[in-house]
């Protein structure tokens, strides 16, 4: 079992939670800082910031290695996305960052997906 912090489209109520439908939800979460959010149209990418930012909001899930390969797979790891551990009030878990360029894409300032 792995835990992975989702910020965008697997969070519940989104277009690819049923991802995540064999996952335990431990509860919302929110990294403070190091993160920046930026709309890429249908989905969203968090890339790593050493700016003050506002936090990252998500939700964190327990997933068994079939669900983690399901979400290699729609992240496209790791060509599109990369993932690394984060702490997070439930323990590490794994968070997909955006790999390619991101200029000129808007920025979400308040960090949240589902409040842009």
């Amino acid at each position: 079992m792995a835990r992975v912090f989702v910020y965008g489209t697997l969070r519940a109520g989104q277009s690819n939670h049923g991802l995540l439908e064999q996952a335990s939800r431990l509860g919302a979460c929110q990294l403070v800082s190091g993160y920046v959010l930026f709309n890429l149209g249908s989905y969203p990418g968090a890339k790593k910031s050493n700016s003050n930012h506002a936090p990252l909001y998500g939700e964190v899930y327990e997933v068994d290695s079939r669900t983690m390969a399901l979400l290699d797979q729609l992240e496209e790891y790791p060509e599109l996305y990369t993932r690394e551990l984060v702490e997070t009030k439930y323990g590490a878990a794994w968070i997909y960052l955006y790999n390619p360029s991101v200029a000129g894409l808007p920025q979400i300032s308040r960090g949240d997906w589902c409040q842009r």
